[in-house]
């Protein structure tokens, strides 16, 4: 079934950072496929399906080959159109590759969802009501390759803490957060014009990759000059895998695992909270520093690297207050690059809230209610069902908590966790 699914290739990347240079550059130099292109550009002048049908030499004859999709971005408002272009090309059985263009304001992951559709998955990533807007979706694509392309002199400025993001209206931070999210959400990352960077710099921009997505194969180009093996024909996209494989995920994984150490191993060192404290545990303190039970804790695993970059998990079991989170967020520091984590509201103990954070662009979302929430019955078959669900298990606040993962250049973690801490009140059950 997947030999018969046309494969897809999605370029992906901010304003400027080279995705028509390396569009064109495929269309020149790639052989054996007969190759369909959409482009999506939103600015006031669809430029890109011209600069591509000019750079790739497209003659009149070839032009129905590539697709614009303007005015709105196929993440979203166009998510049905993108979805009846791949169908319709797929149905003239012209072509056996298929390569989109996003947007530089575009986020990879609605677009990957919508290409996963027609792979033959379930409809679990249409929205509400998008499901009557469509036909039957037929099984005629797959996501072969994601490639988010990246300037490394941008990326330099970026990370040292400039302010060169600023183009054709857009907010700073929503460029930032972009820049990350495009990181996240792919297996290929192309470090463009890596000639007007330093060896240093460079070496800077790839740690800084890599720690955002550890897995993604990266390839250091000039002009978006590629070997195309790496990109096309790959079969190399695992839409599961790159959902979980973002940097934050990593540690907060690692963070849980060392949790489930803990409670598998004899503690020589405890206090009246149960637990030894070389590093973090599940009394709901990150032991760096002194926390409510009474004890000073020695240093968990958190590191700096050679870069400035680190990463540590905050991990609490008292809720934050919304007006002291509020101001904090006001003030967020720069040096966090990357943060994501569930919270606890004191003025909701119902539900329990995503907080995530790219750059300066910072958004809190209802994710469920906590099950401390539901019944005996309810509380004690998750239990039995799960292991970690029961270790973590709190009796006098259940499975409430605020546990965040922060990734960042320099930071001040002491400093950091202080102001968290400031935020949090007693709850109020």
């Amino acid at each position: 079934m997947k030999d018969k699914l046309i494969p897809v290739t999605l370029l992906t990347g901010y304003l400027g950072a080279g995705k028509t240079t390396l569009m064109n550059y495929i269309l020149n130099n790639q052989t054996g496929y007969k190759v369909a292109v959409i482009v999506n550009d939103i600015g006031e002048v669809n430029i890109d399906a011209s600069l591509i049908a000019k750079g790739a030499s497209i003659v009149e004859e070839d032009k129905d080959s590539i697709v614009p999709l303007q005015n709105g971005c196929i993440c979203c408002s166009l998510k049905t159109d993108l979805l009846e272009q791949i169908i319709s090309l797929t149905k003239q059985n012209k072509f056996d590759y298929i390569l989109i263009e996003a947007s530089g304001v575009c986020e990879p992951q609605p677009i990957a969802e919508t290409i996963h559709l027609l792979s033959g998955v379930q409809d679990e990533y249409l929205e509400e009501g998008e499901d009557e807007q469509l036909p039957e979706i037929p099984a005629v694509a797959r996501l072969d390759t994601i490639v988010a392309v990246v300037d490394a002199a941008r990326m330099v400025q970026e990370f040292a803490g400039g302010n060169s993001l600023l183009n054709k209206g857009l907010e700073e931070h929503d460029l930032e957060a972009l820049l990350i999210q495009q990181i996240e959400f792919c297996n290929i990352v192309l470090i463009n014009k890596v000639d007007l960077v330093t060896p240093e710099q460079l070496a800077q921009v790839r740690h800084v990759v890599q720690v955002l997505q550890p897995q993604a194969k990266i390839i250091e180009t000039t002009r978006s000059e590629i070997d195309l093996s790496l990109i096309l024909g790959t079969n190399a996209f695992d839409f599961e895998e790159v959902f979980s494989s973002a940097g934050w995920l990593k540690a907060l994984n690692k963070f849980e695992e060392n949790q489930r150490h803990h409670h598998e191993h004899h503690h020589d060192e405890s206090c009246d909270c149960g637990h030894h404290h070389d590093e973090s545990c599940d009394c709901g303190h990150h032991h760096d520093e002194s926390c409510g039970c009474g004890h000073h804790h020695a240093p968990g695993h958190s590191h700096t690297d050679e870069y400035g970059i680190s990463t540590f998990v905050y991990f609490r079991r008292k809720p934050f207050d919304r007006i002291k989170l509020d101001k904090f967020a006001e003030d967020w520091p720069q040096t966090i690059i990357r943060s994501k984590g569930l919270i606890w509201l004191s003025d909701d103990n119902m539900s329990a809230f995503i907080l995530e954070q790219a750059g300066r662009q910072i958004s809190v979302g209802f994710t469920g209610d906590w099950m401390a929430t539901g019944t005996k019955a309810q509380i004690k078959a998750t239990m039995e069902a799960d292991p970690d669900f029961k270790a973590n298990w709190d009796e006098k606040v259940g499975d409430r908590m605020i546990k965040m993962v922060f990734i960042g250049k320099d930071m001040d973690q002491e400093k950091i966790i202080a102001q968290l801490d400031e935020c949090l009140v007693e709850p109020q059950l």
